[in-house]
């Protein structure tokens, strides 16, 4: 289990000010505010996103392994016990959560844990969505507003059962741990490091308005390349 549950410094208004961007615009900040990490901590595989029309999720993770090829060895009663045990884990904690689980099987997605009942369930105990390398079902029939990006859909459960949960996951090269501040969109997700929200806002506006300077000429009839060459250097002297 987690070693922590504390609420991370991280207000809402800064959880709905992010939310207003999508993840490649993310992504942006952080190689600004966070060089080091601009090969790392994000998803680097394509994802399959169950309504692309759905605004980015932000939430802190709830890290979760799974299986789906063969049945589980632990006694019925044993995994009534930890449903219920995973259950609490994906309530507890600081919210709203973003359910991440890595599929272990040699096959991702062999059976889908996600559908229309672990949609709902997810949704009424304060979770905005999933990440997952594995697969996911009842595409007309999910939880309204959640979302899901994962490794492919499929029509079976098969054998789906929860392995282990409050450790550390990686969902396609993106390395996730508890409690991690994700932000998600149709294009994948990446993780948000610890304290760096207020320099990740400022940095998405410094992006937005060097970027701006460049699209204006760009979009301009009379564009050439010596509009080009004089767009670059302006948008180099934006601080």
């Amino acid at each position: 289990m987690p070693q922590s549950d504390h609420q991370p410094d991280v207000t809402r208004e800064q959880l709905a000010a992010l939310a207003r961007f999508d993840t490649p615009t993310i992504c942006n900040g952080l190689e600004i505010v966070v060089p080091e990490r601009r090969g790392l901590g994000y998803t680097v595989e394509n994802l399959v996103c169950a309504n692309p029309a759905l605004p980015p999720i932000v939430g802190f993770a709830r890290t979760v392994t799974i299986r789906a090829v063969q049945p589980t060895s632990v006694p019925a009663d044993q995994m009534r016990v930890k449903r219920v045990e995973y259950y609490r884990y994906i309530a507890k904690g600081p919210q709203p959560s973003i359910a991440i689980i890595q599929d272990l099987d040699p096959n991702p997605g062999y059976g889908a844990f996600w559908g229309e009942v672990q949609s709902n369930v997810h949704k009424g105990l304060g979770c905005l969505g999933c990440v997952t390398n594995g697969s996911f079902r009842d595409l007309d029939m999910l939880a309204q507003g959640f979302q899901i990006i994962g490794g492919m859909i499929g029509p079976s459960h098969a054998y789906v059962h929860a392995v282990d949960f409050g450790h550390q996951v990686n969902i396609v090269g993106m390395t996730v741990k508890h409690g991690d501040l994700i932000h998600a969109d149709r294009h994948g997700a990446v993780v948000i490091p610890p304290g760096t929200v207020p320099d990740l806002l400022k940095a998405i506006d410094l992006v937005a308005r060097r970027e701006k300077v460049i699209l204006d000429a760009a979009r301009d009839p009379k564009f050439d390349i010596a509009m080009l060459e004089k767009a670059l250097a302006s948008s180099n002297e934006i601080h």
